[in-house]
């Protein structure tokens, strides 16, 4: 305990004084903040009437803590028998959970300005559900023009060009740029992300076209959460592609409309549902009594089990007109596992789809929007892999929060999932939890 303490003191008296240093220093060019500025920027912001002088590097240190009080119940259909005939025989019963705090998680940034037109970003996570001790995310290159090379070289293309090239969050669909990324949680208005959580870091690149509202994004990755050599061409590059338009139509209303697409046409693993390795936020929900922390991190989502092929489309509408937004998603999700077969004559492989809708409607309001109050509606629906059963997944949440500062936002949310449709003995027949969280994030 007192060397938890410690760590934790110390921990405290770092992010006092980043957050104390942060205020004071520059932000830097096409850069989102990490603070309530940055809340509804997607993409990170292409508008060279905004760019500075290069005047040497420039190392902008940020970062995040978040910490919850859960306060959750659940059950599900489990009946204890000693009946080897039943379906419950082999099913352990649901853990015990209580209201308490869950660990505080924690990342470091580095963003920094290596010279004119050429940004890096790393993240690290310092502590994470999944990790207690400090692992790099990933990073990434951004390029807005070419200058670094030859002063105006190639200038008329790359006024409406970007490129990112690294170890990064992949731009499938708009949601991940709402979404909590371990303790980075001051865009989300709530404290969950969405039941399917489509998110990955691969090794690849994304180029950019923007101009006048319009936006047309091409990507390639290798389709690998963790980098090797071994085991070469068992997995092929994951194709991505963005197309949108995003207007400010006036000083009241903005308008954005995205689709998405994201296409594994064969890998050793699929990460697209399953690659955030800091864990999901509802602890322990719906995990059985021999779970712990650190292995269920995935609590309260669900992989739909697309291991070795994936085609993913997403398209999210967003309309803000004054205090009054909407966000909404809809995903189509096509992909198979090479151990599943329609046939078992032929070996014919079966291919499985799912279906995500998701909306959010908030009301932003008080002195420059520091205060919000909002509900979520998500569901997911498809056939679970293995069983082959029509299942179906329902959440709903209703919240608010509070930015107390810029940089420092309490939130607290109501939330309802149940689950439908799945088979007696499996973990989540008739499952279902509730109730509330509150979430404090802090980030510089």
């Amino acid at each position: 305990m007192k060397h938890l303490m410690k760590k934790l003191t110390v921990l405290g008296l770092f992010f006092m004084f980043v957050v104390s240093y942060g205020q004071n220093k520059r932000s830097l060019n096409n850069f989102r903040e990490p603070s309530k500025e940055g809340i509804n920027v997607f993409e990170a912001p292409k508008d060279t009437s905004i760019v500075k002088p290069f005047d040497g590097v420039k190392v902008r240190v940020g970062g995040s803590s978040a910490l919850q009080f859960q306060a959750l119940d659940h059950e599900n259909g489990f009946v204890a028998t000693d009946d080897p005939a039943n379906p419950w025989y082999e099913m352990l019963p649901l853990i015990e959970i209580g209201d308490n705090f869950n660990l505080a998680t924690a990342n470091l940034d580095l963003d920094v300005a290596l010279a004119d037109g050429l940004r890096m970003h790393l993240r690290t996570y310092l502590s994470s559900r999944h990790h207690p001790e400090p692992y790099v995310k990933g990073g990434y290159l951004q390029i807005d023009n070419l200058n670094f090379i030859q002063e105006g070289m190639l200038g008329n293309l790359m006024k409406y060009v970007t490129v990112k090239i690294g170890h990064m969050e992949n731009n499938y669909g708009d949601q991940h740029f709402r979404r909590s990324d371990n303790s980075s949680a001051i865009y989300n208005p709530f404290v969950g992300n969405t039941i399917l959580d489509a998110f990955t870091t691969e090794v690849g690149g994304e180029l950019y076209y923007r101009n006048n509202g319009w936006i047309a994004m091409v990507g390639v990755s290798n389709g690998k959460l963790n980098q090797a050599v071994n085991n070469p061409e068992t997995t092929s590059p994951s194709l991505l592609g963005k197309l949108g338009y995003d207007k400010q139509v006036n000083e009241d209303l903005r308008v954005r409309l995205t689709g998405s697409i994201y296409n594994t046409a064969h890998a050793s693993r699929v990460y697209l549902y399953s690659a955030d390795r800091a864990g999901s936020r509802y602890y322990l929900v719906l995990e059985d009594e021999e779970a712990n922390t650190t292995s269920n991190f995935r609590s309260g989502r669900y992989d739909p089990g697309f291991r070795n092929e994936v085609t993913a489309i997403m398209i999210n509408p967003f309309v803000k007109y004054q205090g009054l937004e909407i966000f909404g998603l809809v995903e189509f999700t096509s992909g198979r596992a090479d151990s599943e077969f329609e046939d078992f004559i032929t070996f014919k492989q079966k291919k499985r789809d799912w279906t995500q809708l998701m909306v959010e409607v908030l009301y932003r309001f008080g002195s420059n929007e520091n205060f919000y109050l909002g509900g979520r509606y998500n569901t997911a629906s498809g056939e679970e892999a293995g069983s082959g059963l029509d299942v179906t997944i329902d959440r709903i949440n209703f919240g608010g929060g509070v930015f107390l500062t810029k940089n420092v936002l309490a939130k607290l949310e109501y939330v309802s999932q149940t689950y439908d449709g799945f088979a007696p003995g499996n973990i989540y027949n008739d499952g279902k939890f509730s109730g509330v969280v509150f979430e404090s994030v802090i980030s510089f």
